[in-house]
């Protein structure tokens, strides 16, 4: 399988979402800069966190309108997995692949640290190696992490069964219904805050985030499978 990681000016995840795909879980992947057009190259797309553009007028609202968010918004509809972390879910939300806006955290500070996450969707792409209700261990990282949408909105996600993750031990930012990650209708976009990448191997404290690079994978090959 292969990963495309996107590179926007101010992007300070890629490595980590590179070294996630490539050394641990031992798939291909490339760096695709914010000027690429076609992404029909890869098999699914990496929206990494950091400030891209450094939040200038709203996170995630210059990488919007970048040449790649188009070349983006078309592989999104073509099915193929999209995954936006931190920033990158921030963008996924300005380019209106996902419903909802950021706003900063309820407590006007910076928070950079480790989460419980429950699993409250394992029936996606992202996170079929999961079991429905299991508690993450998983670093936040962000100053905009705020998930804002309005009343009817979050009945359709729910009823849609869109929320894949939740805070589960006290909402760190101020969250419409402790959301931190959620999916298209079609289920083929993720965006969540918790960042995977820094819980994918031991040496970092957790592996609890690499289950959903696996679930990516694991799907696709299946899906292929299918097909052959």
């Amino acid at each position: 399988m292969k990963f495309a990681v996107i590179q926007f000016p101010g992007s300070s995840c890629d490595l980590d979402l590179y070294h996630a795909v490539t050394d641990v879980l031992g798939e291909k992947a490339e760096y695709v800069t914010h000027h690429e057009t076609d992404l029909s190259a890869y098999d699914a797309i990496l929206l990494p966190g950091g400030a891209s553009y450094g939040d200038a007028v709203r996170a995630g609202a210059l990488a919007r309108t970048t040449s790649v968010m188009e070349a983006i918004i078309r592989a999104a509809e073509e099915g193929k997995p999209v995954l936006g972390v931190g920033n990158g879910f921030q963008i996924l939300t300005e380019a209106g692949l996902l419903p909802g806006a950021f706003l900063k955290n309820r407590d006007q500070k910076f928070i950079c640290r480790n989460v419980k996450v429950q699993v409250v969707n394992n029936r996606t792409l992202f996170t079929s190696e999961y079991a429905k209700g299991e508690e993450l261990n998983i670093p936040i990282a962000h100053g905009e992490g705020n998930f804002y949408c309005d009343e009817e909105t979050y009945g359709q996600l729910k009823e849609n069964n869109q929320i894949v993750f939740v805070y589960s031990d006290g909402n760190p930012n101020g969250s419409v219904g402790d959301i931190a990650g959620l999916v298209n209708e079609k289920g083929n976009v993720l965006g969540m805050m918790p960042h995977p990448e820094r819980a994918a191997e031991s040496i970092l404290g957790s592996e609890d985030g690499l289950n959903v690079f696996k679930s990516i994978v694991n799907e696709w090959r299946e899906s292929h499978a299918n097909q052959a």
